[in-house]
C-alpha cells in the first residue's frame, strides 16, 4: 500500500478527532452547566429589584448595556423590569428579546394556519389573539411550579440556618451553608444573596433583594425577622425555628383545603372547557352547523355574547375554587 496515502490517512484521523474535540470545547464553554448557572446568576444580579427606581450602580442596569439595539429598545418599554422579573421568577433564561420573538411566532403561526385551512379572516384574528398570550402562560405557568417549590423547601432551609447559628456560625455563613446544602431553586437564592453579601452589599439590600426574585410571603418574614433582630436583638435561632414550625402548619393547612376543594376545582374545569369541546367537536361532525355563527350576523352577535358570558362564567369560576391560606 502507498505510504503517502498511509499517512494521508492518519492525519486526515488525527484531524477528525481534534475538530471533533474542539466542536466539543466550543460547545461547553457556550452551554456547559457551569456557564447557564454563572449567566442566571449574572441576570439575576442585573436585573434591579425595583422597576422604577434608579439604577444602583453602573452595572445594575437591567442588561440595558447589551449590544443588540432591539434589546435595548425592548428594555426601555414600559413595565419591561417587570417583565424581566417575572422571567427571572419562572427561572427561565428568556431574555425580553426571545419572550417576544415567541409571542410574534405563536401570532404568526396561527395566523399561517388559519389561512392555510381557508378560513375567514375573524376566525384567524380570534385564533392570532387566543395563541399569542402562549408564551406568557408558559411563563406564569413554569413561575408559579417554580414558587411552590420554593415555599416547600423554605421550612428546611430556615431550620439549617437556625441550627447553624446555633453551632456558632455567623448568619451571612449560614446563608452561604444554606446555599451549598439546600437543592435549586432555594439553595441557589441563598447563594446568590451570600454572594451580594461577599461583593460589599449589605445585609439588608441582600435580603431585599432576595424578597424581589422570590415574592413569598413567608420569606418575607424571615427576612423581616432577621432584620428586626438585628436592630432590636433577640434570639434569630428560636425565631427561625418559630417561623419554620408556621410555614410547615400553614402548608399542612393548606394540603387539607386542596384536598377538601378537588371535587369543586375539577367541576369548575369541565364546566369551562365543555363548551369549546363540544363546539369542537361538532366542528369535526357537522361544519356546517357551527358556519353560521361566523357568517351570519346574527350568529356572530349570538356566539360573540355567548362568548362574554362564558369567559365571566370562567373569571367567577376560577374565583371561587381558588382559596388562600
Amino acid at each position: 500500500m502507498n505510504t503517502s496515502f498511509i499517512g494521508f490517512v492518519v492525519l486526515l484521523f488525527i484531524a477528525t478527532v481534534l475538530a471533533i474535540e474542539g466542536l466539543y470545547l466550543w460547545w461547553h464553554g457556550k452551554h456547559g452547566a457551569q456557564v447557564k448557572r454563572v449567566n442566571a446568576r449574572v441576570r439575576a444580579l442585573a436585573t434591579p429589584a425595583d422597576a422604577n427606581a434608579g439604577p444602583g450602580s453602573i452595572l445594575k442596569n437591567g442588561g440595558l448595556d447589551d449590544a443588540s439595539f432591539t434589546a435595548r429598545l425592548l428594555m426601555r418599554l414600559p413595565r419591561a423590569q417587570a417583565l424581566q422579573r417575572v422571567l427571572l421568577q419562572a427561572g427561565l433564561d428568556w431574555t425580553i428579546k426571545r419572550f417576544f420573538v415567541y409571542v410574534g411566532a405563536c401570532a404568526g403561526g396561527a395566523f399561517g394556519v388559519a389561512l392555510v385551512m381557508h378560513q375567514p379572516l375573524f376566525i384567524a384574528l380570534v385564533l392570532t389573539a387566543l395563541c399569542a398570550p402562549m408564551p406568557w402562560w408558559v411563563v406564569r405557568s413554569k413561575r408559579a411550579k417554580r414558587m411552590k417549590l420554593l415555599e416547600q423547601q423554605l421550612p428546611e432551609a430556615a431550620d439549617l440556618v437556625a441550627r447553624a447559628m446555633l453551632a456558632g456560625h455567623s448568619f451571612p455563613s449560614a446563608l452561604g451553608m444554606v446555599g451549598d446544602e439546600m437543592p435549586q431553586p432555594l439553595g441557589g437564592e441563598f447563594k446568590l444573596a451570600f454572594d451580594e453579601i461577599n461583593f460589599g452589599a449589605s445585609m439588608s439590600d441582600a435580603l431585599q433583594n432576595m424578597v424581589s426574585r422570590v415574592p413569598l410571603d413567608d420569606l418575607r418574614y424571615f427576612v423581616i425577622a432577621v432584620l428586626i433582630q438585628r436592630e432590636a436583638g433577640g434570639n434569630l435561632a428560636e425565631i427561625l425555628n418559630n417561623i419554620s414550625m408556621i410555614i410547615r402548619e400553614r402548608l399542612k393547612l393548606l394540603g387539607k383545603v386542596r384536598v377538601l376543594s378537588a371535587e369543586g376545582r375539577l367541576s369548575a374545569w369541565i364546566l369551562c372547557l365543555l363548551p369549546f369541546a363540544l363546539g369542537g367537536v361538532i366542528m369535526l361532525i357537522n361544519p356546517g352547523l357551527m358556519r353560521i355563527f361566523w357568517t351570519d350576523v346574527a350568529g356572530m352577535k349570538l356566539a360573540s355574547t355567548a362568548l362574554v358570558f362564558m369567559l365571566s362564567g370562567i373569571f367567577w369560576s376560577r374565583k371561587i375554587v381558588r382559596i388562600h391560606v
